[in-house]
């Protein structure tokens, strides 16, 4: 077997490329970040919405880089020996590469998609097939238009497990995607309403969503959430694309993989479920009703791929929350700790009660609070105001303590908020900062969570600077 992921010879072929200069035999890996690049990798020159990856071809290949990826139209910007692909753009031929790499795999391939909950859900089955064979997985949220074509090229060939998650924000964007992809499983983890912005109603989004099916390999499985409103329109889009089984998960008697019982703990759930007729008990690593949900998802796809289903229930054990989705910390703070959830990545109304239900199961010290620390859920359209509004009766249903708000839509839950319960707002996160820095006290539990376009990352950044801790540790995983 090849030492190397791809022969530069291979390359070139699937790329449609010309070769420049001394070409190595091959090529250990991929990348489009000139900064982190490794020798012995390729490095692809994307154009991205801020920089154009053409800028640091030289630093790549002074890097170690093995060779570089360049569009025709530049290739006279470097030097004749320079050791270059050239073609005639590099997306389209990161494309065909991930093309390649789609024809050449053997692996059972998985793609992922939702409204909430895509990148746990992946990671999760993840950590579960990694136990059971060699497996390659989404890097991150690498699931748009460069993002599931680079993960596709990345694929080593001898993979037995490979997973994918694809997003969206817009009609018509999945379906381009999951073509490339054609799994052989197909999850849904739920639809709800985010990106309202781009589409008439939640019954839109589940069209949107539906074009997962439009993949599926034929014999594919379908893997939907039984639970929510839109499961007979995304049945009945699987059915018109042809999907010749449809597994449903949730809690409702006719589930496929049904959730009996769950008990959850405020870093850890304890899950009785029916996983395709298999009763099965066991703890996941990361809290909240939402994540135990998913995790019914994960194990059906990993019944359904002939795994061990008790090792995979054991694996959920290890399972942690990623950084900006859940991740804890804990901070050393004036007389004990305070422990933070960092839930910064992302946000929409869906998420956002899921991680406020998380915090009000959050433990406290003697004096600490449950505070939340809200930036503006974005592309929410006519709705955004009221979405953000209504998030006051989650607030009170979980008894969070103290809310600080962050930004002009969450400016609407800050004025519905009743006295007691204000902690702060500003208009932006830096003016926020300074008020929930000087707020925070032993036994406190602090959330931070906001779309990533309204930049909260600083704040749980100053937090880990102000109070230096270390990371929580899961009793699950212990």
């Amino acid at each position: 077997m090849s030492e190397f992921l791809w022969t530069s010879a291979a390359m070139a072929e699937a790329m449609r490329a010309t070769a420049q200069g001394a070409l190595p035999e091959g090529i250990s890996g991929i990348s489009i970040d000139s900064r982190s690049i490794t020798p012995g990798e390729a490095y692809f020159a994307i154009k991205g919405d801020v920089h154009d990856g053409h800028a640091f071809v030289e630093a790549a290949l002074k890097a170690g880089a093995g060779l570089a990826v360049v569009e025709a139209a530049q290739r006279g910007n470097f030097p004749a020996d320079a050791r270059l692909l050239v073609v005639d753009d590099v997306l389209t031929g990161l494309v065909d590469l991930g093309r390649a790499a789609r024809a050449r795999l053997g692996a059972q391939v998985i793609a992922i998609t939702g409204s909430v909950g895509k990148t746990s859900t992946k990671e999760a089955l993840r950590r579960v097939c990694e136990a059971q064979g060699a497996t390659h997985a989404s890097v991150a949220s690498f699931n748009n238009h460069w993002g599931v074509p680079l993960t596709l090229a990345r694929c080593p060939a001898n993979a037995r497990f490979a997973i994918f998650e694809i997003g969206m924000n817009h009609s018509g964007e999945i379906e381009p995607l999951v073509k490339m992809v054609r799994p052989h499983f197909a999850v849904i983890t739920t639809v709800e309403p985010v990106h309202l912005e781009f589409f008439a109603g939640v019954e839109a989004i589940a069209d949107a969503k539906a074009e997962i099916f439009s993949g599926l390999e034929p014999g594919g499985v379908a893997i939907l959430n039984r639970d929510n409103p839109q499961f007979e329109r995304l049945q009945k889009h699987a059915k018109k694309a042809g999907v010749s089984r449809i597994v449903s998960f949730g809690t409702d008697k006719k589930s496929d993989a049904r959730l009996l019982d769950v008990a959850l703990h405020p870093t850890c759930s304890a899950v009785h479920a029916n996983i395709l007729g298999h009763d099965v008990t066991y703890k996941l690593g990361m809290p909240g009703r939402h994540m135990a949900m998913n995790s019914l998802a994960v194990l059906a796809a990993a019944e359904l791929m002939g795994s061990d289903l008790a090792l995979a229930a054991l694996t959920l054990s290890q399972v942690q929350p990623a950084t900006g989705r859940g991740a804890r910390r804990h901070l050393e703070v004036n007389g004990g700790e305070a422990v933070l959830i960092d839930e910064s990545y992302n946000a929409n109304p869906a998420s956002m009660k899921a991680a406020l239900s998380v915090l009000g199961a959050a433990a406290v010290g003697p004096k600490g609070r449950r505070i939340a620390v809200l930036g503006d859920m974005l592309e929410l359209g006519p709705e955004g105001a009221e979405l953000h509004r209504g998030l006051v009766d989650t607030v009170r249903t979980e008894k969070i303590d103290l809310v600080f708000c962050c930004g002009p839509l969450m400016r609407h839950l800050w004025d519905a908020l009743s006295t007691g319960r204000r902690g702060g707002y500003a208009d932006n996160p830096t003016a926020l900062e300074s008020q929930v820095l000087a707020a925070i006290r032993a036994g406190d539990a602090i959330m931070v969570k906001g779309s990533l376009g309204s930049r909260m990352k600083p704040i749980v950044s100053a937090l880990e600077k102000r109070f230096p801790g270390n990371a929580a540790l899961d009793d699950a995983a212990v």
